[in-house]
């Protein structure tokens, strides 16, 4: 069909476009996988002042994400709509995220005010170039099945990160923070930093915006959220954007914690260079991209709600289970890991392009595209996801009577065990009750696009 060899993205393009979330995943996964773990065991602050922050810091990120989709969907340059904001926010999102771990010596109150200050900053900067990185997926193509490859491509990227940081974070923390850890993070970052600017700019380059909205749309935005909130697919994927990312960030803050307290790994090395924390999460960002390169297997076989309930279910299944077995068990805990994770590895990419069918819904149905809005919006939700999993983490381990860098108790130990398996499992649980309530079909979808054309020739 002409239409959809015009709109095939060359290979180049593909792989570009993955390695912006590689660049966010430098910091994003290093935020949630030892965020927690340096506030509390490296910079000194308390589990349930760290807890508060990411809470109030996460609501208000949250709400930036729609005021940054409407200020992109509005933007308009010779690069376009989104893919400016890359280019312009790579320096400042890079620098600010050094700044959150160069650990200035101050007391207390210092400290939680220098972390108050620079994780909020830092939040807003990834606002500021992740909304219209995500939303450029919905412009780059307006094909679903181009989308969902790829969405496939990005999250190779975004679990290619974290594989890096998996593999990484540890072993370069302790080789150049043989005598302060503070020093391994800070040298760390700032490596990260630097890597980070050159891939977002490679995305830059690479990409191009293709599909581009009608010039006579209204740009109320009082009418912009209307539509929305009248968009059935939309409000099913916000609330499953809650509960999948309250379920990662749950599990995601604790995992040092689980394995330092619960493993009792001594950070020594177990297979080459790594400890066992490292090498766990290194196979299982293995497994996730794994996963992900199954995805259009998966997709061309399937209905992609289904194969999103059943993957999220089998994921759920495989998390809760780790609560079973035994800290000495390590190769057991391992392989049911690793399963969970090439399980739920496809589930990320379907989701992202949902959201790109649900704003082709949109466009169709009120003849108003709001590309940025859309994701915007959706990412408000994982925030919100984020804000609630993050701040729970925190409270729950002040709650079980978590004290930082000493043997645990019965009940803080049993508060580490619930917080990376059952409690995380049961809201992964709610988010595949959510989803059965997803309306858009893959054939109604692929009506959409055919009017869509039909209407106006010349976008695609």
């Amino acid at each position: 069909m002409k239409v959809e060899s015009q709109n095939q993205l060359r290979f180049s393009e593909r792989v570009g476009y993955g390695l912006g979330d590689t660049a966010s995943n430098f910091f994003f996964q290093t935020f949630n996988i030892f965020l927690l773990y340096y506030y509390t065991d490296v910079f000194g602050i308390s589990p349930a002042a760290v807890g508060t922050m990411f809470f109030v810091t996460k609501l208000w990120d949250a709400v930036n994400d729609p005021l940054m989709g409407i200020l992109a969907d509005r933007t308009q340059t010779r690069f376009g709509k989104f893919r400016p904001y890359i280019l312009w926010m790579a320096i400042p999102y890079a620098a600010m995220g050094y700044l959150m771990f160069a650990g200035p010596e101050f007391d207390d109150t210092g400290r939680l005010i220098y972390a108050w200050v620079t994780y909020s900053l830092m939040m807003m900067l990834y606002t500021a170039i992740n909304v219209p990185y995500s939303a450029l997926m919905g412009v780059m193509t307006p094909l679903s099945s181009e989308r969902t490859i790829l969405s496939s491509f990005r999250f190779v990227g975004a679990f290619g990160g974290t594989l890096l940081i998996s593999m990484l974070v540890r072993p370069m923390v302790q080789y150049f923070g043989i005598e302060d850890e503070a020093d391994g993070f800070r040298t760390t970052m700032a490596i990260f930093a630097v890597v980070s600017i050159a891939l977002f700019w490679t995305t830059f380059a690479l990409t191009r915006e293709r599909v581009a909205s009608p010039p006579e749309e209204s740009v109320s935005i009082k009418n912009d959220l209307k539509i929305l909130i009248n968009t059935g697919p939309w409000i099913v994927l916000f609330f499953a954007g809650i509960l999948t990312l309250t379920s990662v960030a749950l599990k995601g803050a604790v995992t040092i914690h689980y394995f330092k307290y619960y493993v009792l790994d001594d950070s020594s090395a177990f297979v080459w260079i790594f400890d066992k924390t490292t090498f766990f999460m290194t196979l299982n960002a293995l497994a996730l991209i794994l996963g992900v390169c199954c995805t259009k297997f998966l997709n061309d076989r399937f209905e992609k709600k289904l194969l999103l309930i059943v993957l999220s279910l089998g994921s759920a299944i495989a998390g809760a289970a780790l609560f079973f077995i035994p800290p000495d068990q390590y190769w057991t805990m391992l392989a049911v890991s690793c399963i969970g994770a090439i399980i739920a590895g496809p589930t990320a990419p379907l989701v992202w392009a949902m959201y790109g069918d649900v704003a082709d819904y949109s466009e169709w149905r009120f003849k108003r595209r709001m590309t940025g809005l859309v994701f915007s919006a959706t990412m408000f939700a994982q925030k919100f996801g984020l804000t609630i999993g993050a701040g729970l983490s925190g409270w729950l381990l002040a709650y079980f009577g978590y004290m930082a860098n000493m043997p645990q108790t019965e009940d803080s130990l049993m508060g580490i065990r619930l917080l990376f398996t059952f409690i995380p499992a049961a809201f992964a649980l709610l988010n595949v009750f959510a989803l059965a309530f997803y309306s858009l079909t893959d054939t109604r979808v692929a009506e959409i696009e055919l009017a869509l054309q039909q209407r106006d020739p010349t976008r695609f």
